[in-house]
């Protein structure tokens, strides 16, 4: 008997893993199967024109928009990295609660 071990989630996040709001900020790059990966972030996928669009079911998802959604592992984590920064939560931007945690730590 084989046993494969395989990753099928990583977690991209531009604030440290022990802030409080990070799981709030966090991208997801997600395994979808074929080798093909989605950066996905509270049920939006993100496209290769750079915006987020709603992930619906797989059976309502056409060939066209899979294409646009569905990358390989090193686009989907350079994706991920590169949007983390930018993500926003309640107008909370990464950078400000960057600067709140080191206001408070100062």
């Amino acid at each position: 008997m084989t046993v494969a071990v395989r990753p099928t989630e990583y977690a991209v996040c531009a604030l440290p893993e022990d802030n409080v709001d990070a799981m709030h900020f966090t991208i997801t790059v997600a395994y979808r199967g074929r080798g093909r990966w989605a950066v996905v972030r509270h049920g939006y996928c993100l496209g290769v024109d750079g915006e987020w669009d709603y992930e619906s079911l797989p059976s309502e998802r056409a060939d066209e928009w899979l294409a646009a959604h569905r990358f390989d592992l090193d686009d989907a984590l350079r994706l991920a990295t590169e949007h983390a920064p930018k993500v926003t939560v309640n107008g909370w931007t990464v950078a400000a609660i960057l600067a709140a945690a080191d206001k408070q730590h100062a």
